[in-house]
């Protein structure tokens, strides 16, 4: 299951991972969101200790949303010592995701 992440824990948890971090950026009311969001769950059970995937409701959280530019929902960013390092738009299939990050391990 992924970990929640807000606005005030952000930092914490995303910039100042020593690991890879998949932050999916979604809301309840997102379509597109409810598909991917279990696949994002499953990749970070399968990835436990190697990468962190978190979610942010851009909803309640809009500051980090604003920050990164994120207009489209789901949006996935892919961080590697606390900067961009991949982006994906929309829903796309489990492997592209797993592709994306297996580039950051």
């Amino acid at each position: 299951m992924a970990l929640e992440v807000t606005d005030a824990t952000f930092e914490e948890v995303v910039l100042k991972s020593d690991v890879p971090v998949i932050v999916d950026f979604w809301a309840v009311w997102c379509g597109p969101c409810r598909i991917i969001g279990p696949i994002v769950d499953e990749i970070g059970e399968e990835y436990g200790s190697k990468a962190k995937v978190v979610k942010l409701d851009v909803d309640t959280n809009n500051q980090t949303a604003v920050k990164y530019g994120i207009r489209n929902i789901p949006t996935l960013l892919f961080f590697k010592n606390g900067e961009v390092a991949d982006k994906q738009v929309g829903v796309v299939p489990k492997q592209l995701m797993v592709k994306k990050l297996e580039a950051l391990l």
